[in-house]
């Protein structure tokens, strides 16, 4: 039997056996525009943070940086996101102070808490705000960037997360991750009776809420990369098949027409098209890859009694890692984009599965079962490198940050009698193994997946 979650493994048994801030709007009506200079030195346009200071030194060394309270009320609501965010990557030491909007800081103060860099803002406006944002490399004595930002009060979280992502740009030289969403299935009542329900959720645990009713078990949500759809597997009218959720209308499409079951759906780098497996007669599943605008479907795999499933495309849209029991065991496969040149890239103990290729092309995450546990783990495309990042009674579903730098995941615990105790959780990890931290929801949470950042 292949490598699935319980529900799917449940079912399967049954039936088979962002935007670009240069100034202008942004999505959501965010309007960015530079600020000018307080004086001094600025750094010039594109000029790089100082060399010491980088993704791989904030893992031993977490920047030091005052994050003030941009002002009473909204302002301090802005603050303390922007706050959070930084802190939650491990990367950043938040140190406390005031830091004044309006002129330059006093540097000397600021080396003397043992400040590298310093945030100053303020935050202006009722039913539209206007927040100012100015980031200072302390040492230096620079203005390093300033923006003011401008929108309805309903998008002020949005703000603090752009602010976020731009001070995580500026001082590590890549893209953040704050102004982001993750799609998950919300769970209650008891262990072996939950109902499901496909949510939705910033990065962060805010502005949750529930987009199916749970009539019917849910799972699988996938993002598209370029439009506001989710794939997922629902069981509704009690035959599981994917569907396409539409978050802007909030209509539902079945994807395709297949004589037994489709899952496991995921959408192509450019978002025209969604892979998927769907069971045969034989006992097996096969991969097909659908057109989303034609409904036309390619049959990719097609083994007799092999179930092939998980697949993940690349980033440059050129191959395909999926999970196979060919083998005779659950394995890890890549093949071309066409369903040629099938290679092996599993080879250590026990089963794999779940696996998904990272945004930057140099990683595969994927769930290992062996030794009684599960493993969260990563592997180059080739295989090579494999390393665990987490262990635990059961951690799966990893899904990675648009950057790559994060990781998305389940987690639960083994569940007492009756199910006592049992929680499912989503989890975060550094792709470097360290600062794993939960996402808070109202319900319990599995099956997430990241969004790309928003535009």
């Amino acid at each position: 039997m292949s490598f699935f979650s319980d529900a799917e493994a449940g079912f399967l048994q049954k039936h088979l056996s962002r935007r670009s801030l240069m100034g202008g709007v942004a999505a959501g009506g965010v309007l960015a525009t530079p600020l000018g200079l307080l004086g001094g030195r600025a750094y010039a346009s594109g000029e790089a943070a100082p060399a010491e200071i980088t993704v791989a030194n904030a893992h031993q060394a977490p920047i030091p940086i005052v994050v003030p309270n941009f002002g009473a009320g909204l302002g301090d609501q802005i603050s303390s996101v922007i706050a959070a965010d930084l802190s939650s990557t491990g990367l950043f030491e938040l140190l406390g102070g005031d830091v004044p909007a309006s002129r330059q800081p006093d540097f000397h103060a600021l080396k003397a808490r043992g400040a590298r860099v310093a945030v100053a803002g303020s935050a202006t406006g009722a039913d539209n705000v206007r927040v100012e944002m100015r980031l200072w490399d302390v040492l230096a004595g620079q203005q390093m960037t300033g923006r003011a930002y401008t929108a309805s009060q309903s998008n002020w979280r949005r703000i603090a997360h752009i602010i976020a992502d731009e001070i995580y740009k500026r001082l590590l030289g890549e893209d953040g991750y704050f102004d982001t969403r993750i799609a998950y299935i919300a769970r209650t009542g008891p262990r072996r009776h939950q109902t499901t329900r496909l949510a939705i959720m910033d990065q962060d645990g805010a502005n949750a809420h529930m987009l199916t009713n749970g009539s019917w078990l849910t799972l699988e949500p996938r993002f598209s990369p370029i439009s506001e759809k989710l794939a997922f597997l629902s069981y509704a009218n009690n035959r599981p098949r994917v569907y396409v959720y539409d978050l802007n209308s909030g209509q539902q499409t079945i994807l395709g027409t297949f004589e037994g079951i489709s899952f496991a759906p995921r959408f192509s780098p450019d978002g025209r098209s969604i892979i998927l497996s769907a069971t045969t007669r034989d006992g097996g599943a096969d991969l097909y890859l659908i057109d989303l605008a034609t409904q036309h479907r390619r049959k990719l795999t097609g083994t007799p009694g092999v179930i092939d499933t998980s697949p993940c495309f690349s980033p440059d849209g050129r191959s395909i890692v999926f999970n196979s029991d060919r083998g005779g065991s659950p394995q890890l496969y890549v093949m071309s984009a066409d369903g040629g040149n099938v290679r092996r890239i599993s080879y250590g103990n026990g089963h794999y599965g779940s696996p998904v290729w990272s945004p930057r092309g140099d990683q595969i995450a994927f769930t290992r079962i062996g030794h009684g546990g599960f493993s969260l783990g990563l592997m180059g495309p080739d295989g090579v490198g494999e390393r665990t990042l987490t262990e635990g009674f059961t951690v799966e579903s990893p899904s990675f940050a648009p950057n790559g730098r994060a990781l998305a995941f389940c987690r639960q615990n083994a569940a007492g009698t009756g199910g006592s105790g049992f929680t499912s959780t989503i989890e975060v990890i550094d792709v470097a193994g360290f600062n794993e931290h939960s996402i808070p929801t109202t319900t319990g949470a599995s099956d997430p997946a990241w969004s790309p950042l928003r535009r």
